[in-house]
């Protein structure tokens, strides 16, 4: 009975993806550090940043850590939304947090649901919405 792709239950080892008289290594379970170095922080608890201090999570623009929270705290619902959009759809999950509040996302949902990409549904199933239809009907040609 298969398992999850193709593993066997109770097992690390792929059914029927080996080739004939080639062994397949086994999965062992390695510890996780989770110590600051590992993604970027310099302390446990505090902003994930790089070395110069922007968040690693907008790895294509240069912008500092304060800057992003001051556009984070914008006036302007699409200009929010957009930024809020980046951080969900780059950042770890664990570090989301450190920067906007649950009802502050799912207040924004409608506008930030255009930035969040192939994150979009990952984050209705954990925000527990209904997943939309991309692209909108209004948007798609007929």
């Amino acid at each position: 009975m298969a398992w999850r792709r193709g593993f066997r239950q109770g097992s690390n080892t792929p059914s029927g993806i080996a080739w004939p008289g080639i062994p397949l290594p086994h999965a062992t379970i390695q510890p996780v550090n989770l110590s600051p170095s590992t993604y970027g922080s310099t302390q446990v608890g505090t902003a994930p940043v790089d070395a110069q201090g922007r968040p690693y999570f907008l790895w294509w623009t240069n912008i500092s850590l304060d800057d992003f929270q001051h556009k984070l705290a914008s006036p302007g619902p699409d200009e929010r939304a957009y930024w809020m959009g980046a951080l969900l759809r780059e950042a770890n999950t664990r570090h989301v947090w450190q920067f906007v509040t649950l009802d502050g996302v799912c207040a924004a949902w409608p506008r930030l649901i255009r930035y969040l990409g192939r994150s979009r549904g990952m984050w209705a199933y954990l925000l527990q919405m209904e997943e939309p239809t991309w692209p909108p009907a209004e948007a798609r040609s007929g």
